[in-house]
């Protein structure tokens, strides 16, 4: 799905958030359309579960691990790599990058793949910690990934960002989250909570840009 979202964007010339949102609604139908509407169990599966709640390093659960991994390994391939470079530089400014020489198109497919394989490996320690596939699962995760990469420093008009802040980031968001469901708060409280804070996150960033630019 990363790959076709790269195409879509890179070859077709959709933008990105309608490409992205299209295929959100696709994967969330074909989710309920495959599972039946019903939840998928992986009892046949003994060993599943420990994906998520293993301990490979005792007192530290799989799922923690895996995100300290992948975090370094997104770390190293922004600051360390030339997809890093080309993933700000076409953020920043595409036209001056592609004409620069840089093959944009190209390193938009390739860092939509990369995104959508860091997604599916999420989509894999969520299912190993439920034990289960549940075909609704998900819905609105998105918002909240938005607000957390916004908390985390990341612009929305691109060119700036940095993994450690997008953890920073997800990590005030979980603790809200929580916090809102210890206190009992109903859920579409909590969904107003959300928003707000995505709207705050999204006028600091601007504050910010509008700082930088004078």
């Amino acid at each position: 799905m990363g790959v076709i979202n790269g195409v879509n964007i890179a070859i077709l010339k959709l933008p990105p958030f309608i490409a992205t949102l299209a295929m959100m609604l696709i994967a969330q139908g074909l989710a309920l359309v495959i599972s039946g509407v019903r939840p998928i169990y992986f009892s046949s599966f003994p060993n599943f579960r420990s994906i998520a709640l293993g301990e490979l390093i005792p007192g530290l659960p799989n799922a923690v691990l895996i995100l300290f991994v992948l975090a370094i390994i997104g770390y190293f391939l922004l600051s360390k790599t030339i997809l890093g470079r080309y993933t700000f530089a076409i953020g920043s400014n595409e036209e001056a990058t592609r004409l620069s020489g840089v093959d944009t198109r190209r390193w938009k497919i390739i860092v939509y793949t990369v995104a959508g394989v860091f997604t599916g490996i999420a989509g894999v320690v969520i299912a190993s910690r439920l034990n289960s596939a549940q075909p609704q699962l998900g819905v609105g995760y998105e918002l909240q990934a938005i607000a957390a990469v916004i908390i985390g420093g990341t612009s929305l008009l691109g060119g700036r960002g940095s993994i450690m802040g997008t953890v920073i980031g997800a990590l005030i968001m979980s603790v809200l989250i929580n916090g809102l469901r210890i206190m009992s708060i109903q859920t579409e409280w909590q969904n107003v909570v959300v928003g707000a804070v995505i709207l705050v996150a999204v006028f600091t960033d601007s504050l910010r840009q509008g700082r930088a630019a004078s």
